[in-house]
């Protein structure tokens, strides 16, 4: 993984001690709060309802042990014990007082941790595959790709004040693991005629008006990538609108313009740009490449798994993914108990997680999009012994991608603009699904708060909106939506309901799907066969 140099421990040593002193003239009233505000953002430092919530940026989801204990440190020492990983593949803690701000900040800073580009109009924190690395799909690592995108963004002088925030995403495979086409920019890396580039979608995202990128450059060489990116950003930062926070997003200059009309745009600013200089040298790429080198795999590792305990054999099938290394496999850990709040580790948690990838995994971890954690180089014959770990820490969940891997954020119990609570609603429906999730099989269940999606409910086989209908909380269901290679936005069945109700509704969607579905069948597939009229007949009769 990425190790800084002296420049990158400068910068974050340098912005600690710039925000130190900016917190110090806001505790002692020399600084108001609406001047205060913009700064604690471009820290990642949140007010939500309760206290302040600070999100600490982990690039494109890679960390090691080191710094996940840290992250356990400071969720005992400065926070009620906990954190709250995103889909953005951060981790948030949400109980935090501003006077213990700079110093988390610093104490991160040596761990080489910041919370750069975590908020505010500016690149956000650039997400990746948690597989990457480790996947037999891939057409090569996006994580050195990932890294030059982090380096090439952070505090870039033309697009540190953008027109809203701005997302990128980056993969190598044909499977999206990233919900890459939901991002204002996905960047999917490949070949051509042994050549490596890249395909360019542009303005997608979720928030009040969801939309799906649209594909603006079919091939860009690697060696002109970053320049091509380049033009794309200048163009939205020259036209994108800045007199309406809803109408800021890239994805509304494409639809107001047309994607061929912005694609011209591109191509004139990338033949102006080209030449000068923005790629970087071949040597640098070298060097930043070359420190994402797979680890020592032991090649005579045995590539069986004894699988006599039904338990074990249970998350093997349901959690274990395939590895490019024979011997070896890919470990999702998820974070997504049965009635537990999705997202959330306490401090043991993340401590016993750091020391698996210490022991077993290459001293590596991944955060997933779907607040979930990776082991991405285990060997198969490790797989007993870190599940036996998992399960006495109440980590053994095996449920990725089944009904009860929400994704939820954390809506009114902490978020000052959620309509609607996400995480007792989770809590219920992990709870009735229980006993039926792997009957149901694959079926990607997303909740939101609001309107802004952070939980991405677009996105859901099933997603769930919480909105405020006369001041109660009320819960839209959406079906049909997928944030994968087969992407799609879920549409709205019909009225809300509460949160019971939409819980009972959530039963009889699934009841017909069971009655309808043809065999090998998901749900996403069984819907987009029968269309939506049979489960609105189920749901209102």
């Amino acid at each position: 993984m990425y190790v800084y140099d002296e420049y990158d421990q400068s910068i974050v040593d340098a912005r600690v001690e710039e925000f130190r002193d900016q917190v110090n003239r806001r505790l002692s009233g020399a600084m108001t709060e609406d001047q205060f505000k913009p700064l604690r953002l471009m820290n990642g430092l949140y007010l939500q309802l309760h206290a302040y919530m600070l999100r600490v940026a982990v690039p494109y989801g890679t960390l090691d042990s080191r710094q996940m204990r840290m992250l356990g440190h400071i969720a005992r020492k400065y926070d009620r014990g906990y954190g709250h990983f995103t889909t953005r593949q951060n981790i948030q803690y949400n109980w935090i007082k501003l006077a213990d701000a700079p110093d988390i900040l610093a104490e991160l800073a040596t761990v080489q941790m910041h919370a750069i580009q975590t908020s505010g109009n500016c690149i956000r924190n650039i997400s990746s595959d948690q597989f990457a690395g480790a996947a037999a799909d891939e057409v090569a690592d996006p994580r050195p790709w990932a890294e030059l995108l982090r380096q090439w963004s952070t505090f870039h002088s033309e697009f540190t004040y953008l027109p809203r925030k701005f997302k990128i995403a980056v993969i190598a495979a044909d499977e999206d693991r990233a919900a890459m086409r939901l991002h204002d920019i996905g960047i999917q890396l490949l070949t051509r005629d042994g050549v490596l580039g890249a395909k360019i979608f542009v303005g997608g995202g979720m928030g009040r008006t969801p939309m799906i990128a649209h594909e603006v450059k079919d091939f860009i060489t690697a060696d002109h990538l970053m320049s091509y990116l380049e033009a794309c950003l200048r163009v939205y930062n020259r036209y994108g609108r800045r007199d309406n926070i809803y109408k800021a997003r890239i994805k509304i200059l494409l639809h107001e313009i047309g994607v061929d009309a912005y694609r011209e745009q591109v191509e004139a600013e990338f033949a102006a740009i080209r030449d000068l200089g923005i790629d970087p040298p071949v040597a640098e790429l070298e060097r930043i490449t070359a420190m994402f080198a797979g680890p020592d795999f032991a090649t005579d590792a045995p590539d069986t798994v004894d699988r006599s305990d039904p338990d074990f054999a249970v998350w093997l099938d349901q959690n274990v993914a395939a590895h490019k290394q024979p011997g070896h496999a890919i470990v999702t850990i998820s974070l997504k108990p049965i009635g537990g709040i999705p997202g959330d580790a306490s401090a043991d948690q993340i401590d016993l997680m750091a020391d698996l990838a210490e022991r077993y995994g290459h001293d590596e971890l991944r955060v997933t999009h779907a607040q979930n954690i990776v082991l991405p180089h285990v060997r198969k014959a490790d797989l007993y012994a870190i599940w036996t770990a998992l399960r006495e820490a109440g980590l053994a969940e095996a449920n990725l991608d089944l009904i009860s891997d929400i994704i939820a954020c954390p809506g009114l119990d902490y978020c000052s603009l959620a309509n609607a609570r996400s995480i007792p609603l989770a809590q219920k429906i992990g709870e009735r699904f229980a006993g039926r999730q792997r009957e149901l099989g694959e079926l990607k269940l997303k909740i939101s708060g609001c309107i802004n999606a952070c939980g991405h409910h677009h996105a859901g086989h099933i997603g769930i909106l919480g909105v405020d209908k006369k001041g109660t909380e009320n819960y839209q269901l959406l079906l049909g939506g997928s944030g994968a290679e087969d992407v799609s936005l879920g549409k709205i069945t019909g009225p809300g309901f509460d949160e019971d109700g939409v819980v009972d509704a959530i039963e009889r969607v699934t009841d017909r799907y069971v009655e309808l579905r043809e065999a090998d069948e998901r749900f996403l597939d069984t819907y987009r066969r029968v269309g939506m009229q049979p489960f609105k007949e189920a749901i209102y009769g």
